[in-house]
């Protein structure tokens, strides 16, 4: 990618973050930090018992991430890939989606999407709609959030005849303020 076609990416992926709501930036870092091992996420984003179980938890989910990432499916048309080799990709895939939407932290297909962009690689792109839709109508997910989750996808995300292979270029990172200013 050249400079201005890198520097365009990552503003319009900022701009992009920039509007999810503090809640979602911050389920993003945190679990970037836990998902690509940046950071130890216990110390850095842990404010209490709650906070730390939970991350304990995302943890254990999050190793089923290396598994995703060696078993991408190398084509994604439907009638090239048979139903056995879905189990290897899609069972693992919502199953981390479940964990992360019943966390009631992302509010949105987009919020998913970026962070499993991010996590995955732009290969992951075909199967997030589907990951995101099947694990959205689990009744892990509560009621109340359910329905808003399933109306933030649009109908061109759930039905787009392609999908961009460019890798995702802007990883947000927890940045600390100097109280002493």
């Amino acid at each position: 990618m050249s400079n201005t076609k890198t520097a365009n990416a990552i503003i319009a992926e900022m701009r992009e973050f920039a509007g999810f709501s503090a809640c979602e930036q911050r389920y993003i870092r945190r679990s970037l930090d836990i998902g690509l091992a940046r950071h130890n996420a216990l110390e850095r984003w842990s404010r209490g018992r709650q906070d730390a179980a939970t991350i304990r938890t995302q943890y254990v989910v999050y190793q089923d991430l290396k598994l995703l990432r060696g078993k991408l499916p190398a084509d994604v048309a439907a009638h090239l890939i048979g139903v056995e080799s879905l189990d290897d990709f899609m069972g693992p895939l919502l199953r981390v989606t479940t964990f992360d939407l019943a966390q009631a932290s992302l509010a949105s297909f987009s919020a998913y999407r970026f962070l499993y962009e991010r996590l995955l690689g732009a290969e992951a792109r075909p199967w997030l709609p589907s990951a995101f839709c099947g694990a959205a109508a689990l009744p892990q997910i509560r009621p109340e959030n359910r329905k808003g989750l399933l109306q933030s996808i649009s109908e061109a995300a759930a039905t787009a005849p392609g999908w961009s292979m460019n890798e995702p270029v802007f990883f947000p990172e927890f940045v600390e303020l100097d109280n002493a200013a």
